[in-house]
């Protein structure tokens, strides 16, 4: 029999914990949770061989008994990144099951995870996760004369190998040529085809006024022989964590004559984001003038690589825009409404003719992720953590899922991982949340407002440029800060809408948020009443009769 004697309380952010003495007999046994380091992917100074510290200045007691500490170093173009957390091994990570969780020691074994090659290691001990071993790299001994003797007489054969791949590659460069000469004399014999589009088709409707932004046709699947599309790469203009994008040329005949389309390459190791992205742009229900154009996806075994292949936007991605340009209220409208009309699309469960569709979540929707076309509208690309909501997925096929996106754009559930997996609908409203971020920095760079500062996304100088996601979760759950909205922005009417708008689609509350197709009909409302919210109020007078006219509009555009 133990009696106990409370002797104090010990805080924690939910309740207090009273902490009891045993009976002498017995030695005190208090059972506390693991101590890991626990911080978001962030870059590393580790290369992968011989032991280094995590360098993650975050400890966090995990939320159950059972988790492990666990460490993920990965490679990638930009450098080697870590990220360490608590988990349970008997739930899968990134797709893989934790086998060596009882070592005192987190020693990195190499995995295959969802995101690609990856080293993991998980311990049993508090912080064994900030010491990381890895294998040791085995360093040849150019002494041993034997060795010297081996490499020599392998020469030949070397030799021989670089003889044979020359002539492959000439043989690839001729087949190409060869290729477009079939493609060129064929052009007036062949028709379109039932499943697609040929090579001179789609050239033939990529083709814009101006030639420089091919999105406002491109068709959105390309049927093309198993031989690679004669693409010449001409500069590379994005580069992320698991591709690059590249400017490239498409040639048409055998003349000089070419289109402009983007590239996005993916190394061989990023094999599930390729893919993922493919399926998803595959989907012809995805087409939408505000949706990224998709010509095709090739396998190219020879570069080691993936390759998917769009249209080609001049403009680049809106953070760059906003970054260059203050705009104005006419081409706020225009952006915002094209933003939200692409949201909704995606998230749709019917097309327009009333046929259904699966809809589609992004999760990872950010000003970086939206391109700019010509004509000043927007359209949303990247789809590599995309996921579509389709009916036969269970719940746990959506646990399994995962918490993803960047953290600066991440929804306060999503932070907390405390989706409602129940219901689909949780994952549309994350992007929401997102879209209003979008739609803040925007707005920030319009001059509507007033004073307009220099390009600053959400949350600005709040956290720090790649901010973790507990430092967001210091933001947006313990201080449920949002990025702030000046007084001064609400003299101008229509930007008054738009603002009452954002705050609606970021509200703390998941449900309280609007759906995408109203923040579409809403903005739409505002683009056929020019006249009553266009100006901006100069006295006091005039400020009441603003305040009465956004009442009135916002009664009028609430009605989704």
């Amino acid at each position: 029999m133990i009696a106990c004697q409370s002797i104090g309380f010990l805080l924690t952010a939910d309740l207090p914990w009273c902490v009891c003495l045993p009976s002498a007999d017995k030695p005190p046994f208090y059972p506390l949770n693991k101590l890991c380091k626990f911080c978001d992917v962030d870059l590393s100074s580790c290369s992968g061989t011989g032991s280094c510290t995590s360098n993650c200045s975050i400890t966090a007691i995990c939320d159950f008994f059972n988790e492990v500490c666990v460490a993920i170093w990965r490679k990638n173009e930009t450098g080697f990144s870590i990220e360490t957390l608590c988990h349970n091994p008997a739930l899968p990570l990134y797709g893989v099951m934790l086998d060596d969780y009882n070592s005192s020691t987190c020693l990195m074994k190499e995995r295959n995870t969802t995101g690609g090659m990856a080293l993991v290691c998980s311990c049993k001990d508090d912080e064994c996760n900030d010491e990381l071993q890895f294998a040791p790299l085995w360093e040849p001994t150019p002494e041993d004369p034997l060795k010297f003797v081996i490499l020599v007489s392998l020469l030949p054969l070397l030799l021989m190998v670089v003889v044979v791949v020359g002539m492959f590659c000439w043989y690839r460069t001729y087949r190409q040529r060869q290729l477009s000469q079939e493609w060129e004399s064929s052009i007036k014999k062949r028709k379109p085809m039932a499943g697609g589009l040929d090579c001179s088709d789609a050239c033939a409707i990529m083709m814009d006024d101006d030639r420089s932004d091919s999105s406002s046709t491109l068709a959105n699947n390309l049927n093309h022989n198993t031989e690679p599309l004669p693409i010449e790469l001409d500069l590379l203009v994005g580069k992320g964590r698991f591709a690059q994008v590249y400017k490239a040329k498409l040639n048409q005949t055998t003349s000089d004559q070419f289109e402009t389309v983007a590239v996005k390459i993916f190394p061989y190791e990023e094999y599930a984001s390729w893919k993922n992205e493919k399926d998803i742009f595959s989907n012809t229900d995805l087409r939408h003038e505000n949706i990224l154009h998709f010509l095709t996806a090739e396998e190219r075994k020879v570069e080691k690589q993936y390759w998917l292949i769009t249209a080609f936007h001049p403009r680049g991605n809106l953070q760059e825009y906003l970054t260059r340009h203050v705009i104005s209220w006419e081409e706020l409208q225009g952006l915002s409404s094209s933003l939200a009309r692409g949201v909704a699309h995606l998230h749709s469960d019917r097309l327009p003719c009333g046929r259904p569709k699966v809809p589609i979540v992004h999760r990872d929707l950010k000003s970086s992720n939206i391109l700019v076309k010509n004509d000043l509208t927007c359209c949303v690309c990247d789809f590599g953590l995309g996921l579509c909501l389709d009916s036969s997925l269970s719940v746990d096929d959506l646990a399994n899922s995962g918490q993803v996106g960047t953290a600066r754009y991440m929804a306060p559930e999503v932070l907390e991982a405390r989706l409602n997996l129940e219901n689909i609908e949780s994952f549309k409203q994350t992007d929401i949340y997102s879209m209003a971020l979008v739609l803040w920095e925007m707005t920030s760079r319009c001059e509507a407002i007033g004073e307009v500062k220099d390009y600053e996304p959400a949350y600005g100088s709040k956290v720090r440029e790649h901010p973790c996601v507990e430092s967001m979760k210091d933001n947006v759950l313990r201080d449920r800060s949002r990025p702030e909205i000046a007084d001064s922005w609400l003299t101008h009417q229509g930007v008054a809408v738009i603002c009452a708008t954002i705050k609606e689609c970021w509200d703390h509350d998941p449900e309280a948020r609007l759906t995408a197709h109203c923040v579409a009909e809403r903005l739409l409302e505002l683009e056929d009443e020019p006249d009553k919210l266009s100006s901006r109020s100069s006295s006091a007078e005039k400020g009441d009769g603003s305040a009465a006219l956004l009442q009135s509009s916002s009664a009028t555009i609430k009605l989704p």
